[in-house]
C-alpha cells in the first residue's frame, strides 16, 4: 500500500492509498497517533473521487510567511511549514491533495481541476479520534447557522451522534487536538462535523457547491500540542489568504459602549445615545454602538456630536438591508458620508455558499468605503481578520445577550462555559461575547466577569452593562478604561477548559492577566516568568463581598510568583507595568 509521510518538528502526517484506490490520513505527535487513519476524498458531479484513485506525481514547496494583523491574540505572525501536493487520477479526472505540516498543526485541502465549473456533491473527509479521548463539543442541531450553544464535556465514545460546530477540541494521550477549517470564501460553503459514533465526518449545508475550475476547498485544519499550543495558536489565520486591504491605517480596534443590553429602548432615543457618547468619552472608549432602532433623521446629529468628543459611532443593520450592490452604493456610502466608523450586520444565519458570496461582497464594499465591520447572529471567522483586516469581530457564540436580567430568570451558563470558549471559539478568531455584564444573571463572580475583558479577545470589545452598573464599580471601570482589545502577545500560563484558566496578554510594554475558576474556592499561583527583568507594579482586581471588585497594588519581580485566593466560580485580573525607579 503506497504511503507518504510528511513531518516537521514533532508532527507527522501519513497519507496512504489503499488497494481500492481510497485515501486515508493519519496524524501523529511525537510518534503517537492523535488522528487515527481517516478517509479522504471528494465527490463531484463529473466523478466520484473517493475511490479508484491512482497516484500520478508529487511536488513540494516551503512556506515562510511573515504578516501583520490589526487585531488578534498577536499582531505579528510568523508561519513556517512545508506543503506537499499529491496528484491522483481516475480516468481522465484529477484530484490534487495539498498537505501542510507546520505552524503547530496539520492542514489539508483538495483542488479539483476541470475544463469548466466544478460541482461538489459531498466530501468524504473525516476525523477518527480514539474513543477514550476527552471531547469538548459544540452541538449544531438546527437547520440555520447555529454556534449559540453550550459546549458538552464528554468523551468521543460518549458523544451523541449529532452535528457539531467548529472548533471541536479533544485530548488524547495527554495531547490536545483542535479540528476546524480556514480560508473560506464564496468559492465554497462552510462545513460542520457529523458524528456517526465512529468518525467525525465533514458535513456541507448545501446539496452541492459549485465554483470555477480549479475548485479549491478550505483548509481542513488540525492544531496539535499542549493546551497552551492550542490557545496561543494563530494557525487558522496563517492559513487564510493575505490581506486585500492595501493600507490598514484607518482601521482602529477599540472598546465600545453598547446601550441595547441594559436599556433596549435607548437605541431609539437621541438624548439617550448622547449620554452613552458622553460616558464613552469620559472613560476613553473610542466607540459607541447604535443598535437596532436608530433613526436616520437624527443619526447625522449623533455622529457629529460624537465626533466632537472623539468617539466613533457604529450603526446596526440587518444583513438583508445591505444585500445588493445598489444598497452598498447608497446606504453604506450614505452612512460613510455621515461619518460612521463601522457597521454591525446582524442575522447572517447561514454557512451556505450563497451567504459566503455575500460576505465576499460586503467585505469588499466596506473596505472600499473604509468602514469597519462586525457580524452578528451568524458564522465563525475562518481567518477573516487576516484577509479583511477591517473585520473586527463576529458573534457566533452564546454570549451575554442570553443572560440579560428579567424577573424569574435563572442562571444559564456554568462557569465552564467561559473557560471552554477561551479554549475553543476564541482560538478560532475574534469573539463578540459582549462581556463585563455585572448585572447579568450569572453563576460566576464579579471578579471572573471582569476578567473576561482579558480572557476574551475581540477587535471591538462591546462592554454591555449599563452606565449605573459601571459607575457603581469604579474599580472595574478603571480597568475597563485602560484594557486593550488587540494584543501583541498571548500566553496561557495554566489551565483546563473544565477547571481554570490563567491567561496573560501583552500590549506594548504592559501585561494583563485574566483568571477564572470553575467550582470550589482555591488559591491560584500566577508564575511571573513571562515578565522582563526588574520590578513591576501589579494592580490586582479581585472579588470583594457584595459582588463587588476590590483593587489592590503590589510590587512583583520577574521570575517570581503571585498567590491569590479565589472564591467559588471566581476570578481576578492583573495589570502589570514596569516600576519606574
Amino acid at each position: 500500500m503506497p504511503e507518504w509521510t510528511f513531518s516537521e518538528d514533532d508532527l507527522e502526517a501519513a497519507v496512504a492509498l489503499g488497494a481500492a484506490g481510497e485515501l486515508t490520513l493519519e496524524v501523529r505527535h511525537e510518534g503517537r497517533a492523535v488522528v487515527l487513519p481517516s478517509r479522504l476524498g471528494i465527490r463531484t458531479a463529473h466523478e466520484d473521487l473517493t475511490t479508484g484513485l491512482a497516484f500520478t506525481g508529487s511536488d513540494s514547496r516551503r512556506i515562510d510567511d511573515f504578516y501583520r494583523t490589526v487585531t488578534g491574540k498577536r499582531r505579528e505572525h510568523r508561519y513556517t511549514a512545508t506543503e506537499w501536493t499529491l496528484s491522483f487520477a481516475k480516468g481522465p479526472h484529477r484530484l490534487d491533495l495539498l498537505v501542510r505540516v507546520g505552524g503547530g498543526g496539520v492542514a489539508y485541502r483538495y483542488a479539483v481541476p476541470w475544463t469548466g465549473p466544478v460541482t461538489v456533491t459531498g466530501e468524504l473527509s473525516e476525523y477518527v479520534v480514539a474513543g477514550d479521548a476527552r471531547a469538548v463539543l459544540l452541538p449544531y442541531e438546527n437547520g440555520r447557522c447555529d454556534y449559540e450553544e453550550i459546549h458538552r464535556h464528554t468523551t468521543v465514545a460518549g458523544a451523541e451522534p449529532i452535528l457539531y460546530g467548529y472548533p471541536s477540541l479533544f485530548q488524547t494521550g495527554g495531547i490536545w487536538l483542535m479540528l476546524t477549517e480556514s480560508d473560506l470564501d464564496g468559492g465554497y460553503a462552510g462545513s460542520r462535523l457529523r458524528f456517526d459514533g465512529h468518525a467525525f465526518r465533514l458535513d456541507l449545508p448545501d446539496p452541492y457547491v459549485t465554483a470555477a475550475s480549479p475548485l479549491v476547498t478550505p483548509w481542513r485544519t488540525m492544531i496539535v500540542g499542549d493546551l497552551a499550543a492550542i490557545v496561543e495558536s494563530d494557525l487558522v489565520t496563517s492559513l487564510a489568504a493575505p490581506s486585500k486591504v492595501a493600507d490598514p491605517a484607518w482601521i482602529r480596534p477599540g472598546a465600545a459602549a453598547w446601550s441595547w443590553w441594559s436599556d433596549g429602548p435607548s437605541t431609539r432615543d437621541l438624548d439617550a445615545q448622547k449620554r452613552w457618547v458622553d460616558f464613552a468619552a469620559a472613560n476613553g472608549w473610542p466607540y459607541v454602538l447604535a443598535d437596532a432602532g436608530w433613526n436616520k433623521e437624527w443619526m447625522p446629529e449623533l455622529i457629529g456630536y460624537a465626533t466632537d468628543k472623539g468617539v466613533g459611532v457604529w450603526l446596526w443593520s440587518h444583513w438583508q438591508h445591505v444585500d445588493t450592490e445598489l444598497e452598498h452604493r447608497e446606504k453604506l456610502a450614505l452612512w460613510k458620508e455621515w461619518g460612521a466608523a463601522g457597521v454591525k450586520i446582524d442575522f447572517t444565519e447561514s454557512d451556505g455558499q450563497d451567504r459566503m458570496r455575500w460576505f465576499d461582497a460586503i467585505l469588499a464594499a466596506t473596505a472600499r468605503l473604509e468602514l469597519m465591520v462586525v457580524f452578528h447572529g451568524g458564522t465563525i471567522p475562518r481567518g477573516t481578520e487576516r484577509t479583511w483586516p477591517h473585520f473586527m469581530t463576529a458573534e457566533a457564540v452564546k454570549g451575554a445577550e442570553w443572560i440579560k436580567p428579567k424577573p424569574g430568570k435563572q442562571p444559564l451558563y456554568p462557569a465552564t462555559h467561559y473557560l471552554s470558549l477561551a479554549c475553543t471559539r476564541n482560538v478560532q478568531g475574534p469573539m463578540d461575547f459582549t462581556p463585563c455584564t455585572f448585572t447579568g444573571v450569572r453563576t460566576i463572580t464579579a471578579g471572573f466577569e471582569l476578567a473576561l475583558a482579558v480572557l476574551f479577545e475581540s477587535g471591538i470589545q462591546h462592554f454591555a452593562d449599563g452606565i449605573a452598573a459601571y459607575e457603581a464599580r469604579p474599580e472595574a471601570l478603571r480597568l475597563l478604561s485602560n484594557v486593550p482589545v488587540a494584543w501583541d502577545e498571548t500566553r496561557l500560563l495554566s489551565g483546563d477548559p473544565a477547571d481554570h484558566l490563567l491567561l496573560a496578554r501583552r500590549s506594548g510594554g504592559e501585561w494583563y492577566v485574566g483568571a477564572g475558576v470553575s467550582g470550589e474556592a482555591r488559591t491560584l499561583t500566577v508564575p511571573l516568568g513571562f515578565l522582563d527583568e526588574g520590578e513591576w507594579a501589579a494592580e490586582i482586581y479581585r472579588d470583594a463581598p457584595g459582588d463587588r471588585i476590590l483593587a489592590e497594588t503590589a510590587t512583583v519581580s520577574a521570575g517570581g510568583k503571585l498567590d491569590l485566593a479565589v472564591p467559588p466560580n471566581g476570578g481576578f485580573t492583573l495589570h502589570l507595568r514596569r516600576e519606574i525607579s
